[in-house]
């Protein structure tokens, strides 16, 4: 619920109080009483409060406004990192503890690296507003830490500007695209990489177990699962996964892994398939890339095998989900 009581908090500081803002989204207040919030109900909020405030740049306003209140116990294991690369990957392996909301992908480079943003998809089209914050709540998360302002190389959304461009300037202070591949910040490797002054590792060790243990008690059955869809939608725009791949990168014998998907009763296929389609419908819905570049990214060899795995998906073409997603009759 941090993620929400963020939101709730931005939305605040433009006269828009608590029970205004759920009634508008048509939330009940009892839901407030919830630990945990489907994405359909974050997507209704991010989405009233960009409305109701009337502001185009409350994603970017809302992000902005992250500090340790919105990581939860995880905020105790980023002060004590030992830099801000260490920071992100304690983001990535605690997600589930701050929000349902998305995944944070880091892909490295020779001189620096980009940090990904992976919105995840419910039955209604994510806010491009939830999308901002996040990438914005990137810069503020690296100020909290380092003390000092992060200026990234580049940031870049998957969607068109929702706002007016002088709000993507003072919030990151760099080049900004749009209707781009993915949405993401471009990071200098040294920055990443630089030694923070309150790094611990003795209290690191003490916040590791404590958010171990409540990320464990919060769904065992799922851990296994959200390691494996981490590391699919880190692999999505390269070499085509695997479950002998996957095996390696997650420290494991492939018969090892492979035992325990069988447990669960977890198939690798499908796993592949539900990443593929969840970028596939954020990609069409929030970017005017080409439809067929978007299926060649995802690993479809051919247009026409994309084509019939997003009718299998959703009932409808790749244009005509864009067409929908875009208001268009």
């Amino acid at each position: 619920m941090s993620w929400v009581n963020t939101v709730l908090g931005a939305a605040q500081r433009q006269g828009v109080e608590r029970d205004a803002l759920l009634g508008a989204a048509g939330i009940p207040l009892t839901e407030m009483a919830r630990e945990r919030w489907p994405i359909d109900h974050i997507t209704r909020l991010w989405c009233a409060a960009a409305r109701v405030t009337g502001d185009p740049g409350f994603g970017l306003k809302a992000g902005a406004l992250v500090g340790p209140a919105s990581f939860n116990a995880v905020s105790y294991l980023l002060q004590s990192a030992p830099t801000l690369r260490e920071s992100i990957a304690v983001v990535q392996k605690y997600q589930r503890l701050i929000s349902d909301g998305g995944r944070l992908q880091m892909l490295p480079g020779a001189q620096s690296s980009w940090l990904v943003y992976h919105p995840r998809q419910g039955r209604l089209p994510f806010s491009p507003h939830q999308i901002e914050a996040v990438l914005a709540s990137v810069v503020a998360l690296a100020h909290w830490i380092s003390g000092t302002f992060l200026r990234p190389l580049k940031v870049q959304f998957s969607q068109g500007a929702v706002g007016p461009m002088a709000g993507y300037h003072a919030a990151f202070r760099c080049p900004v695209e749009f209707d781009q591949a993915f949405s993401g910040v471009l990071i200098d490797n040294a920055v990443l990489d630089a030694p923070l002054p309150q790094a611990d590792a003795q209290l690191a060790r003490i916040h590791q177990e404590y958010a171990a243990a409540r990320l464990a008690a919060l769904s065992p059955p799922e851990v296994l699962v959200q390691d494996l869809r981490r590391w699919i939608d880190s692999q999505l725009y390269g070499q085509v996964p695997t479950r002998d791949r996957a095996a390696e990168a997650l420290g494991l014998s492939p018969r090892t892994l492979a035992r325990r998907m069988q447990r669960r009763q977890l198939d690798f296929s499908s796993l592949l398939d539900e990443a593929r389609r969840d970028a596939a419908l954020h990609a069409v819905a929030n970017s005017s890339q080409a439809l067929a570049d978007i299926g060649q990214g995802l690993g479809f060899a051919e247009p026409s095998t994309f084509w019939r795995a997003f009718k299998r998906w959703t009932g409808m073409t790749p244009a005509q989900w864009r067409r929908q997603a875009a208001g268009a009759p």
